[in-house]
């Protein structure tokens, strides 16, 4: 027998071996349903705590990453929209002075074109105006022929052109030489008049060889023209001159030659001949023609000068050129490297979201796991629990 005292009225009382028994039991059951209970509600809420901090350092650390690619990102996208931006201002600033060299080329070429016409066609008008009164001046030579014997009309032409020229020397050409030529070599050869003209720098721009003819000088039947074209010419190169002038009024039926001014240079290089009357207009026609043939070889000169200058500055825009393709490769390798770049961190971030979304799986998995805990799983096979819970639940 037992003796128990109750804690609540103090009495003893006895009891056999099977009633403490059972009480003795009852007390360890409830002890147990108790501790049970707790450790299950701590299981829980350590489970829920461990959940919730998982989650949180998974959060924590994807932001980390995704802050840190994200600045990563932020500092490419400026170097390329930096080197965009220096690769347009460089090209624009080619194009620009291109484009003003090729503008101020462009007003040079119209203003000399246009300076051009203007005086090719003054001088076609003054020419024109010169040729106008041939058929005059034609029938006054007729006239001044008829008037005069033949050895008097020789000795006149000379005067006459003479004295036409010496009227304008000083006005028209005040630098100019025209006299008799002289025979300064061991030959008999010489001309009538060598003229020669000059700039103000002394430097010649227009010879010329003269020869007069008249029909005191054709022999009879054979004053015509042609036959002092080779004496004319050997005169000319015999004086150094550039042009040679048969001043005639030989074959006074020939409608060509009555034209006034006849070019032979197809026979004889650089030869004319020519009408009394249009002595000083000739002159005045080759030295024009000279003067402007001096101031084309002095644009030429310009012009070479300027191709000279244009092609260097070609020059050195291709080496810039060849500077900007160079530093463009280097920076597009760089550029590309630091794609690769980029592509190598996307991949170390793939695998670190892989890992945290394979622990967060894990976690799923453990979560489910505390899930399936139950009293009827803790006390599978267990009779003596089984019964315990059931005296419970009854």
């Amino acid at each position: 027998m037992n003796e128990i005292k109750c804690p609540h009225c103090n009495k003893s009382f006895t009891m056999d071996e099977a009633g403490y028994a059972d009480i003795l039991g009852q007390v360890r059951t409830a002890e147990f349903e108790k501790d049970l209970h707790e450790r299950l509600e701590a299981a829980d809420k350590q489970k829920v705590t461990e959940i919730a901090l998982a989650e949180a350092k998974l959060a924590e650390k994807l932001k980390e990453e995704a802050t840190k690619k994200d600045t990563e990102l932020a500092e490419l996208k400026a170097k390329l929209e930096n080197f965009n931006t220096e690769k347009k201002l460089a090209v624009q600033e080619a194009k620009t002075e291109l484009e003003k060299e090729r503008d101020q080329l462009k007003n040079d070429l119209e203003k000399a074109e246009m300076k051009s016409k203007i005086e090719e066609k003054a001088l076609k008008e003054r020419l024109e105006a010169e040729i106008k009164f041939r058929d005059g001046e034609i029938e006054s030579l007729k006239t001044f022929k008829a008037r005069l014997g033949s050895k008097l009309l020789g000795e006149t032409l000379e005067q006459h052109c003479r004295i036409e020229f010496d009227r304008i020397r000083a006005t028209a050409f005040p630098r100019a030489y025209f006299e008799k030529d002289t025979n300064d070599s061991n030959t008999r050869l010489k001309g009538d008049f060598v003229f020669r003209d000059y700039d103000e720098d002394k430097v010649e721009i227009l010879s010329i060889m003269f020869e007069m003819k008249n029909e005191s000088d054709s022999e009879g039947a054979k004053g015509i023209n042609s036959k002092f074209f080779k004496k004319l010419d050997e005169d000319r190169k015999r004086k150094g001159c550039e042009y040679a002038i048969l001043v005639s009024v030989l074959e006074p039926e020939n409608e060509l030659y009555n034209t006034g001014i006849v070019d032979v240079s197809h026979e004889y290089e650089k030869m004319y001949v020519i009408r009394p009357q249009f002595f000083i207009p000739m002159i005045t026609v080759l030295r024009n023609a000279a003067l402007k043939s001096m101031e084309y070889k002095t644009e030429l000169a310009l012009v070479k000068a300027q191709n000279i200058d244009i092609t260097n500055f070609e020059n050195k825009l291709d080496e810039f050129k060849s500077r900007f393709l160079k530093n463009y490769g280097g920076a597009s390798k760089k550029f590309h490297e630091a794609i690769k770049q980029i592509d190598i961190s996307i991949k170390a971030l793939e695998t670190v979201k892989a890992s945290l979304l394979g622990s967060e799986e894990s976690l799923e998995k453990t979560n489910k796991v505390l899930e399936q805990i139950t009293i009827q799983g803790l006390t599978k096979g267990n009779a003596t629990m089984v019964a315990k819970f059931k005296e419970l639940e009854e």
